[in-house]
């Protein structure tokens, strides 16, 4: 709904405005009396947003009305023609949004399978990162996954990787980065099954922590269900609206029956904020703001619970110096894993890492 402002016109003028508004607007009429006209005009408006309007009457014989309509400030969403003012308005306040039925399942069930030969061992794309369950990481309940609870960095698998450039996703992604854009980080999340350790708990965390580049309003994650995901096999956690807060402080949690490698969670945060349960469709899909605090809870079925994800940036995004910040023993644990798997010294740094992982599939790349 749009209002195009004119110069102050006759009182006449104004009358046949606001009777002609009112009834594109849903069939109200006019009854003449300027002061009543006054009164539904505000009313609409505050229905709107009591805090984007406001409208003023005066009865004096003069009869003029004042609008000072004042458009929304957006922090996080770009201006375009996909998202729903609704829409906008939600990731604004809440730091996430669904889209319903966006990937099809066609492309679900053919990434399904790709990661299915990596649990096989047919292919090991360079790079890739295979991460196990500590918990079941002997069990041979369901062969071909071994127990496989992620694989990260799968930017050197074709078919994998080609879920980061589907267009239906990138148009999205556009929302939130802009039209240059970085696929930085891929995972396909396999939850288990928990063995009774609780141990397919993700603990609350931000996303931001594990990312050496900004601005943190230039990244978004889009993660995509590969089946039903409900509270029962361990949907996502988030707490709607803490991605207008600050980078807290990770560090593994103290929990009962272990925690899985790198899974760091928030040291320092109010547990009475309120929490919203993401139960998703096969093909829904959420975008997420990186300082958004989520997790995920038990995977209480029998079966494995899969979705597939990527960080995005803009492609003007800039590399930062974490040493001296929380995000500190993230790099020094990352470039620990790297100098035992790969044999890497201190001649690569934590931004040389990232630099390798990132592969534009939008635009132009720019320093990223």
């Amino acid at each position: 709904m749009r209002l195009i402002h004119t110069p102050t016109p006759s009182t006449n003028t104004h009358t046949g405005l606001l009777c002609a508004w009112y009834q594109g607007a849903g069939g109200f009429g006019c009854s003449g009396d300027m002061s009543r006209a006054a009164d539904r005009l505000k009313a609409v408006f505050n229905h709107l947003d009591p805090s984007l309007a406001s409208v003023r009457a005066s009865n004096t014989s003069g009869q003029t009305i004042t609008h000072n309509y004042q458009p929304h400030h957006f922090r996080y969403t770009n201006d375009n023609d996909l998202l729903s003012l609704d829409q906008r308005l939600f990731y604004e306040k809440n730091g996430f949004v669904v889209i319903k039925n966006l990937v099809s399942e066609e492309d679900i069930d053919r990434f399904r399978g790709a990661f299915e030969r990596i649990c096989r061992r047919e292919v090991t794309p360079p790079g890739l990162v295979v991460m196990r369950d500590v918990a079941i990481a002997s069990s041979e309940f369901v062969p071909d996954q071994k127990a496989v609870s992620k694989i990260q960095d799968f930017q050197e698998d074709p078919e994998l990787f080609r879920y980061c450039t589907l267009p239906e996703v990138l148009q999205y992604v556009e929302c939130f980065v802009g039209e240059d854009i970085m696929a930085m980080h891929t995972m396909l999340i396999n939850k288990p099954p928990d063995a009774g350790k609780k141990t397919s708990r993700h603990p609350l965390h931000q996303d931001l922590h594990y990312f050496p580049f900004r601005p943190v309003d230039k990244i978004v994650c889009a993660w995509t269900a590969m089946e039903r995901i409900t509270r029962q096999n361990g949907c996502l956690v988030v707490l709607p609206g803490t991605h207008t807060d600050t980078l807290k402080e990770h560090d593994y949690p103290e929990w009962e029956g272990g925690v899985n490698k790198m899974y760091h969670g928030v040291q320092d945060f109010d547990p009475q904020l309120p929490r919203a349960h993401l139960e998703m469709e096969k093909g829904d899909t959420v975008f997420f703001h990186p300082l958004l605090i989520h997790g995920s809870g038990m995977n209480q079925t029998s079966g494995f619970r899969k979705a597939i994800s990527c960080h995005y940036a803009s492609a003007h995004c800039y590399y930062i110096d974490v040493k001296g910040t929380s995000q500190e023993n993230i790099e020094e644990e990352v470039k620990a894993i790297a100098a035992r798997k790969y044999g890497l010294t201190d001649g690569i740094s934590f931004q040389d890492m990232w630099a390798i992982r990132g592969r534009l599939v939008k635009g132009e790349r720019i320093s990223l």
